[in-house]
């Protein structure tokens, strides 16, 4: 049987842009995805969320609504992975585990290589972008 990971990932908003991480480490090094990891023994997705983005950002967040639950499958393993909305609350995300990172707003979602469960969630975030005052919701932005 294959194995099953329950993972949870952040999709950090601000001003219009959400973060995106490059793996540092692993099997998928070098690709694209949102930031967080997997969910331990008696924690809940949430709890999981907030201590990975600890963890690997040197960042509290609050977490918003969940996007959806990306299945995929791998040569390996099953794939569940919960994509919330997320904020800062404080920090500075510090990359301690991945090698860049990238504000991206909507209209460059397809600027990075997204690993494919990531490349699933696309068109959901595109249906979901949240309206934040003062911002368009398509706008030209620098990275």
């Amino acid at each position: 049987m294959r194995k099953h990971l329950q993972v949870v990932a952040a999709i950090i908003y601000h001003e219009g842009r959400v973060f995106a991480t490059q793996r540092g480490y692993g099997e998928f090094k070098d690709g694209w995805e949102f930031p967080g990891g997997k969910v331990q023994p008696g924690e809940t997705p949430e709890e999981a969320l907030v201590r990975e983005i600890q963890e690997e950002l040197d960042t509290r967040i609050q977490l918003g609504a969940l996007v959806a639950t990306v299945e995929d499958d791998y040569p390996d393993f099953h794939l569940s992975m919960g994509c919330y909305w997320c904020r800062v609350i404080s920090g500075d995300l510090v990359l301690r585990e991945h090698e860049a990172a990238r504000w991206l707003s909507l209209e460059e979602l397809e600027e990075v290589d997204w690993l494919p469960a990531d490349r699933q969630l696309l068109p959901l975030l595109r249906q979901s972008w949240p309206e934040t005052p003062g911002t368009k919701r398509k706008e030209n932005s620098e990275v």
